[in-house]
């Protein structure tokens, strides 16, 4: 059977009456020997021109009460770093190529200083959906990604180019902003015929080419508000090109010292051609023309996974013979591949 007799405890020193725990513990294991002596560090020269005021080093006995001693204003002619210099803002062509009004009426396009139309009501309020966006986009400090908008559909033939021209002549007819468009289909550019420009280098070209500034390869239209960039010369490594470290700042050129400016890519369709997926990593917002009567959903899916490199991914229904609102959204008439 377990004795259940109390065990003695030894005999312990008689505790002075008073003190406390901590100060028990101290007497018997001497904590003071294990507290670090300060450190004394030569003092520091003082800089000319400046004033400094005597610091003062505690030790650990030093008491709390003690009020650190008041740090003298430094002198006014001290004079801080200077701010780096704002870069110089993209200068485009002064030369001004006029448009065919009349070629885009014929291809079923916005025609600007017309009568206002169905077209245009329609792409108004896709324009305004997506510079809401950007706006949304800035406050979050995304950068100059926020000003780009890519524009690209599964296959070819669903429209991508045909949205890219009317959303850029939408955005141009905006009071407090401007567009430039870029033809990044580089296999089967039709930006320039679209409008009826000349051709000319464009963003492969300076791409390739270190020595090219790629604001010199812009045009200017009689469109106010509208700058288009060409695709440039035709390469079999176009995605290898988008995929160097140069795109970035070529990119970033073309909004440099404008805040207001939209960018928009016309790019190649993303199953059928890889530089859409490169482009996808640089802008704020994509959207993907989704043709109604001919786009598969197994399509649209795959499109999507391709693009999601791009952190807003939005579909445009195009061709579309009904809405359930009884609003015709996304009719395009006269429409052309």
């Amino acid at each position: 059977m377990t004795d259940h007799r109390k065990i003695p405890v030894p005999d312990q020193p008689e505790t002075p009456e008073g003190e406390s725990l901590f100060e028990r513990a101290n007497g018997r294991f001497d904590f003071d020997s294990l507290i670090a002596k300060p450190t004394t560090f030569p003092e520091r020269p003082v800089r000319r021109g400046a004033s400094m005021a005597p610091v003062v080093r505690s030790s650990p006995t030093t008491s709390a009460s003690i009020a650190p001693a008041p740090v003298a204003p430094v002198a006014d002619h001290v004079q801080s770093t200077p701010a780096e210099p704002a870069p110089e803002p993209a200068r485009f062509s002064t030369t001004f190529h006029p448009v065919d009004r009349e070629h885009l009426r014929e291809q079923g396009l916005i025609v600007p200083e017309g009568a206002v139309t169905e077209l245009l009501e329609e792409f108004r309020i896709v324009k305004r959906q997506l510079l809401v966006q950007a706006a949304d986009l800035r406050r979050q400090k995304a950068g100059p990604m926020a000003q780009r908008v890519l524009i690209s559909s599964p296959h070819p033939g669903e429209g991508k180019t045909y949205c890219a021209l009317n959303l850029a002549l939408s955005i141009a007819a905006e009071r407090e902003s401007e567009v430039l468009l870029v033809d990044a289909d580089f296999a089967k550019p039709s930006i320039l015929s679209g409008l009826g420009l000349p051709g000319g280098p464009g963003l492969m070209d300076a791409l390739m080419d270190d020595s090219i500034d790629v604001a010199d390869c812009v045009l200017g239209t009689d469109i106010p508000g509208l700058w288009v960039l060409p695709a440039g010369d035709t390469t079999a490594h176009d995605s290898e090109y988008l995929s160097s470290s140069r795109t970035a700042r070529i990119l970033d050129r073309l909004t440099q010292g404008a805040p207001n400016r939209m960018v928009v890519f016309d790019s190649p369709p993303a199953l059928a051609a890889s530089p859409a997926a490169e482009l996808a990593k640089y802008v704020g917002q994509t959207v993907v023309i989704v043709r109604a009567d001919r786009t598969g959903r197994g399509a649209l899916d795959d499109t999507i996974s391709l693009l999601n490199a791009c952190p807003n991914v939005q579909l445009l229904l195009n061709a579309a013979q009904f809405s359930p609102s009884g609003r015709r959204f996304g009719s395009y008439y006269g429409y052309k591949g």
